[in-house]
């Protein structure tokens, strides 16, 4: 039976000449891979505006849970972002935290609450002009919140070390190597409390941002399997320099 359904593109991969693979997090089924044959007529089209990353879809298909890759019957877009594909850095913040997203969501289950979160942040970086640099460090951070490994900051010293394995402080020093000396420790609490209307408040260079981005990843890293090392945090923090 057809339903629809929104979705946020991650991920698309040529198959064919005429067809690409695409993975969407959708609203109803959580991460699903879409065979998307695309006509002549629409082949520009369809790439460079309903198919690019981050690009909110309203989708038609014939959801079959046995199947490995969806067949879609109608595609079109549920958002029309208004600067996120034409301003550069917002660009490379969408490349960047699409590969990002593919690896994060690979195995993601529905959940109305996580994709309220993905939306409400996409289109809050869409309709702001300004003070955004930050974004894609709050958007990762509050993100895992949904996915079940939020920093746990209840019994936080100043001296204390953070480990990234177990996220929780620690009075000792781990005995991995996962982790943050107390000098970086205690900034996480302060990192907890940026939002998207506080954070151009946290005045940030572009050695403190990449490392935050860095510790980021890494957290990212110690608890989702196979996460790999990003090839697009190369060319965002480059943009952000």
């Amino acid at each position: 039976m057809l339903e629809t359904t929104r979705g946020i593109v991650l991920h698309t991969l040529k198959y064919s000449e005429g067809s690409l693979i695409v993975n969407i997090f959708t609203e109803n089924h959580g991460t699903l891979g879409f065979l998307v044959k695309i006509p002549t007529s629409r082949r520009n089209s369809l790439r460079t505006v309903l198919l690019r990353p981050l690009s909110i879809l309203e989708i038609v298909f014939d959801y079959r849970p046995n199947l490995g890759l969806q067949r879609i019957s109608e595609i079109r877009l549920a958002v029309s972002y208004q600067s996120l594909p034409f301003d550069p850095l917002k660009e490379t913040m969408a490349l960047f935290l699409s590969e990002f997203l593919y690896y994060a969501l690979r195995n993601e289950q529905p959940s109305v609450s996580l994709f309220s979160y993905l939306i409400n942040g996409l289109e809050w970086l869409d309709t702001r002009h300004e003070e955004y640099s930050n974004f894609h460090l709050v958007f990762l951070m509050r993100l895992t919140r949904f996915l079940g490994f939020w920093p746990n900051v209840e019994n936080f010293h100043c001296d204390d070390f953070f480990d990234l394995l177990s996220s929780q402080y620690t009075r000792v020093r781990p005995p991995h190597g996962s982790y943050l000396v107390p000098e970086e420790a205690c900034l996480v609490p302060l990192f907890l409390r940026m939002n998207y209307q506080t954070m151009h408040l946290f005045r940030m260079n572009h050695v403190q941002r990449g490392r935050f981005l860095d510790v980021l990843n890494n957290y990212y890293r110690l608890h989702i399997p196979d996460f790999p090392v990003l090839k697009s945090i190369s060319i965002l923090r480059e943009v952000l320099s």
